[in-house]
């Protein structure tokens, strides 16, 4: 049987995913999940906190998985491409996505309200510490300016495909896996992060 600590998580996903955070209530999730608030308090203490384990709970598994990977294609001996960075650090989030779409809704929403500068700071930067790391190493000649700029829109594209932006193409609607799409989004970041830096910009060289 299902723990009372696991019933609220799951609830709490469920709501905020199909609601957002702002409009779901401590007590609308006490509710469905046949719990009482003290049981909340005594989990979580707070909504805050609450949402945070949410995320946490499939975000720390996909984000120790993105270090393994990078720490693997990093000690592997082999010149370090765009494509095998991206790849390690993407797939792990693509293989949760296809595995939690109701988290994906979550995530999704999160985006939508603003959250996620917050929660990408509270939960995420080791693993992005990480990627920025080797992916640095995989553009030796990108200038600093020019690389961060490039890691801004690869945030964009990748936010855009994972949380449900709005789709101007219809092409999100089209069946297939959260893996096609990562597969397609790293070929097409792969091109933009080894594209010639534009005029004006100075190309490093070591």
């Amino acid at each position: 049987m299902i723990d009372t600590r696991e019933r609220i998580l799951d609830t709490a996903e469920k709501l905020i995913g199909e609601q957002g955070y702002a409009a779901t209530s401590l007590r609308q999730i006490i509710a469905e999940a046949g719990v009482n608030l003290a049981a909340v308090h005594y989990h979580f203490g707070s909504k805050e906190h609450l949402l945070d384990e949410v995320v946490l709970r499939k975000s720390e598994p996909v984000n120790q998985e993105r270090i393994a990977r990078l720490d693997l294609v990093e000690a592997s001996g082999e010149p370090l491409s765009v494509e095998r960075v991206l790849e390690a650090f993407m797939a792990p989030m693509s293989e949760t996505a296809d595995q939690n779409p109701q988290f994906v809704r979550l995530m999704g929403r999160m985006h939508a309200e603003g959250l996620m500068p917050g929660i990408v700071e509270r939960h995420f930067q080791p693993a992005i510490g990480r990627f920025l790391t080797v992916m640095r190493k995989a553009l030796p000649g990108l200038p600093e300016e020019e690389f961060l700029w490039r890691i801004h829109f690869m945030i964009g594209a990748m936010a855009h495909t994972m949380c449900g932006a709005p789709d101007y193409t219809r092409v999100s609607g089209v069946p297939g896996s959260f893996r096609e799409r990562i597969d397609r989004l790293v070929a097409f970041l792969s091109a933009g992060f080894r594209a010639p830096v534009p005029r004006g910009q100075k190309i490093e060289v070591e």
